[in-house]
Order: structure tokens, then C-alpha cells, then sequence
């Protein structure tokens, strides 16, 4: 189905709309906002098994993967829902006055609230979780803002699908017109019209650092400023420390191959990069590792264009100097499959070589060879920012490392230990992003409740009278939320 890109007028007309919603939807209550998320939930469910075959169409990605995805969406609104209404992200707080102190302390009272419309940008390979209903979007409407989702060409029809699903909802639950819209647009200009806009006051992305780096440039040089949340990938490094691989280089050869190439190394999160210290035990790690990629047979890429990008960016990396080939699969791939590849290179020729340390979109890694611990450590200095970096380590390893561990950990934003990165728990406690340029601001996740606080900013109430005050902030606690009152965290009445 042919869509056409959004004109300037269209786009006038959506943010215009937005604007005037936002100063309705903001008023709202936390049940309201909570009550449509989870009707959004409902009529993604409803929209049954052509969504699944439209997806699947569109993208190359198995049944299995996509209802998996789509229960996944379904209970990040929920979940999400649950947190808007039971308020903790609000970050309420209340100090009362003391008019005999001198000076006398006024009465104070501070929570969050929402910025305005949000403009989100679908990613091409989660085309429920992160694209029309997904968590930015789930986080912005629970945040209290109006939606505006840049659907991705590259599975427009579901991300139109989706859309009908949340107007539909919009509409049941009588929510203002211009809560959410839904545009076309493969061309640059669509996305810079939609970031530059005057009404729009933040953006959500996941994708290249090219694209999530231009949003970010627009964001900051209009005359507003706005934060613009952009996940822009990672090479999630994994470190393998000698007494762990003495102990288990075979089945830690076992897990990541099937890390590396899950989804056909389609995610965010997985392997691109391992690093050991020069032993047999590394070289059995890597022979072992080598073999299971030669059992793992090529996988359909999500479309011609990201194929492409991984053979290009495929063969720049082998064609570097001191890389060498470990493994391919012994299956030829057929058109647009990713083919499994592992690579290998010294510390020094990672260290001396930036090529190496850039992201390969695909079922690709390489293994650093370094010739000591410091080598490694030195790699782990060298490294970007990164989402995700797991140490393979015994307890005496860490103990054993502790400057390698904290350079470790001044890189990423989740730090695993004996795991793989792959595989990303909806909950409080996720930490989805990390210092630049794994993401634009390192202090903020894109995955569980914590993220309605990127499109959220707060407000100092000073003497202001209870009856005028936001419901959240008065005296009686009537949504019956955790607030601190004077330095204590309670459910109680001031």
C-alpha cells in the first residue's frame, strides 16, 4: 500500500490540534490517562491475527516473534497505566511553611508535569514495542502529552493499523481531539518539520546514530530547545575474564552465538563486541564459538535496506587491517538474509582502529584479543557509551579487576554479569539507555516506568491556597498517592 508523505499544511494542522489537546488531556486525571492506555490495550488486542500477518509481511519477522512483541506492547500499557495512576513518577513533594522561622519559610510544593505534544519516531525493528503504541508513546500519554507518531515506511501499514486501534480507543474513552495522530513520511524534510515545529516540546526515537543524531541536532538549534530521547544503538561489549572462561568457554561459546544472532542480530542489544585476554582458553572459547555460527543458518533481514547496511558495514569491518574471518554460517544466505559472522583482531588493532568499534546491524561480533589485563582495561577506557556491557566473571575475577570493572561500568547503562544482553525486562528496575552515543541522555530509560519522566518537567507551588492547588499536591490526598511531606514519604494527609 503507497503513502504518501505528509505535507507542511497536514503537519500545521496536527500540531495545531495537539497543542489545543494538551491543554485539555493535561487536566485530566490519573485514572483518565490510566483508563485510556488500557482501552489502547484492548483494541490492540482486537485487532487479531491481520495485524500479525500485515507485520509479518511488512517486516520478514516470524509469527511467534511478532504476537511475543505485540503481548509485549500490550503490557507495557497496562504496566504502564498501572504507574500513571498510582502516581510515584510524579515525584510529589510538600513542604509546609513556618512563619516563625526567620525569614519565614514559605510553603512549598513540587511534582511533575507534562511538557507538550510529543513527536515519536518508529523503529523499523520493533514494529509494536517502540513504534505506534509503544513505550515513548505509552510513557508520553501517561506523562499527560499528546502523541504524534512518525510512522516508519518500512511497516507503514501496521503502524496505520496501530493508529486506528488507539483513535478508536481515544474516541471510546472521549478524549480531545488531537491527542494523537498518526503521519507519513519517508523523506528528511517530514521529520524535520515534525521536530522543528513550535508546538512540539520533546521527541522519541530509536534507531541509527545518524538519525537519532540529526534529530538531536534540530531539537537543540531551534529557538526553543527541546530534549530530544534518542536510543541510537550499541555494541554492548562483553568482557571475558580468565578463571570464568577457564571454567566455561564452551557454554559461554554456546549462549552468545545464539545472542549474536537472535532476531538475525536485529536488536539493540545485541553482542557486537567481545573481549579476552590471549590464552588457550580464549582460543577454545573462540573455536567453540566458531562452530556454533556455522550451525546457525541465515535469517531474513527486516527489509533490502537494512540487509544492505549489514553487508557494507560487514565487509568495511573484515576489510580492516589485522581482522581476520573465525566463522560464517556453512548455509549460503538467500536474498536479504543476514549470513552469522564472527570476526577476530588483536587489542592493539581495536585500539589503534575506530572502524572497530562502530555498530554492525546484524548477526556480526568480533573478538578482541588482548595481551594482558591492562590491554583490556585499556580497551574498556577506550570504548563509547553503551547500552548494555556484561563481564563473564567469578567472584575472584572481580575482586581480581576492580579498574577494568569500574571502567566497565563508566560506559554502560546496564552492566550484566554472566548473562547476555538480549532480552530487555519491562519493569522499574530496567535501565534501557546510556552515555552518549548509545543514547542522547544517559539519565533517562526508554524501557519501564521511569520513562513517563522524560516528558515531564517540574513545579514549584510557592503559598499557594489548598483549593487551588493540582489535586496531587493538596492537603487531602485524594488520588491517594506517595508523596514526601516534610522529609517523610507517606500516604497521609498534610
Amino acid at each position: 500500500m503507497k503513502y504518501n508523505d505528509a505535507t507542511y499544511e497536514e503537519i500545521e494542522l496536527v500540531m495545531n490540534k495537539a497543542w489545543i489537546a494538551f491543554h485539555q488531556y493535561r487536566k485530566l486525571s490519573l485514572k483518565q490517562r490510566a483508563d485510556f492506555m488500557r482501552t489502547i490495550a484492548v483494541e490492540l488486542e482486537n485487532c487479531g491475527d491481520e495485524l500479525i500477518h500485515t507485520a509479518m509481511r511488512e517486516t520478514n519477522l516470524p509469527e511467534a516473534r511478532l504476537r511475543n512483541e505485540r503481548a509485549r506492547t500490550i503490557f507495557q500499557l497496562n504496566s504502564y497505566a498501572a504507574a500513571c495512576e498510582e502516581g510515584t513518577w510524579l515525584d510529589a513533594r510538600i513542604d509546609t511553611a513556618n512563619p516563625g522561622k526567620t525569614p519565614p519559610k514559605p510553603d512549598l510544593r513540587k511534582m511533575l508535569v507534562p511538557l507538550g505534544p510529543v513527536v515519536v519516531f518508529g523503529a523499523s525493528n520493533f514494529p509494536f514495542a517502540y513504534s505506534t503504541a509503544g513505550g515513548d508513546t505509552a510513557c508520553a500519554f501517561a506523562a499527560g502529552c499528546p502523541v504524534i507518531i512518525k510512522a516508519h515506511p518500512a511497516h507503514a501499514e501496521t503502524s496505520d493499523t496501530v493508529a486506528k486501534a488507539i483513535l478508536k480507543a481515544a474516541e471510546k474513552c472521549k478524549m480531545p481531539g488531537g491527542i494523537f495522530a498518526h503521519i507519513h513520511g519517508a523523506s528528511v524534510e517530514t521529520g524535520k518539520a515534525l521536530v522543528t515545529h513550535p508546538h512540539t516540546k520533546a521527541v522519541g526515537f530509536t534507531g541509527s546514530f545518524l538519525g537519532g543524531k540529526q534529530l538531536f541536532d534540530w531539537g537543540n538549534q531551534r529557538k526553543e530547545p527541546i530534549p530530544v530521547f534518542a536510543e541510537m544503538g550499541s555494541i554492548n561489549p562483553v568482557f571475558l575474564l580468565p578463571e570464568k572462561l577457564k571454567e566455561s568457554a564452551t557454554d559461554i561459546a554456546k549462549m552468545y552465538a545464539g545472542s549474536i544472532t537472535l532476531g538475525a542480530g536485529q536488536f539493540c542489544t545485541n553482542p557486537g563486541l567481545i573481549i579476552g585476554i590471549e590464552s588457550e582458553d580464549l582460543q577454545n572459547f573462540i573455536t567453540n564459538l566458531g562452530e556454533e555460527i556455522k550451525h546457525i543458518a541465515p535469517a531474513a533481514m527486516l527489509h533490502a535496506g537494512i540487509s544492505k547496511l549489514f553487508y557494507d558495514n560487514r565487509t568495511k569491518a573484515l576489510a580492516q587491517q589485522n581482522v581476520t574471518i573465525v566463522a560464517v554460517s556453512d548455509t549460503s544466505a538467500k536474498e536479504n538474509q543476514g549470513i552469522p559472522t564472527i570476526a577476530s583482531a588483536t587489542g592493539q588493532a581495536f585500539l589503534n582502529n575506530p572502524v572497530l568499534h562502530q555498530e554492525v546491524f546484524g548477526p556480526y561480533s568480533i573478538v578482541i584479543r588482548c595481551k594482558d589485563k591492562n590491554e583490556m582495561t585499556e580497551v574498556a577506557k577506550n570504548l563509547e557509551g553503551q547500552l548494555t556491557s556484561t563481564l563473564m566473571a567469578t567472584e575472584n575475577d572481580i575482586r581480581s579487576n576492580d579498574e577494568l570493572v569500574e571502567a566497565v561500568k563508566n560506559i554502560c547503562g546496564r552492566f550484566i554479569l554472566n548473562g547476555v544482553p538480549t532480552g530487555v525486562e519491562v519493569s522499574l528496575s530496567m535501565q534501557h539507555g546510556g552515555p552518549f552515543p548509545a543514547t542522547t541522555d544517559s539519565r533517562f530509560t526508554s524501557v519501564g516506568a521511569d520513562g513517563i519522566k522524560r516528558f515531564a518537567r517540574p513545579i514549584c507551588f510557592q503559598n499557594w491556597s489548598n483549593n487551588l492547588l493540582p489535586d496531587e499536591l493538596k492537603n487531602e490526598n485524594s488520588a491517594g498517592i506517595w508523596r514526601t511531606i516534610n522529609n517523610e514519604l507517606t500516604k497521609k494527609n498534610v
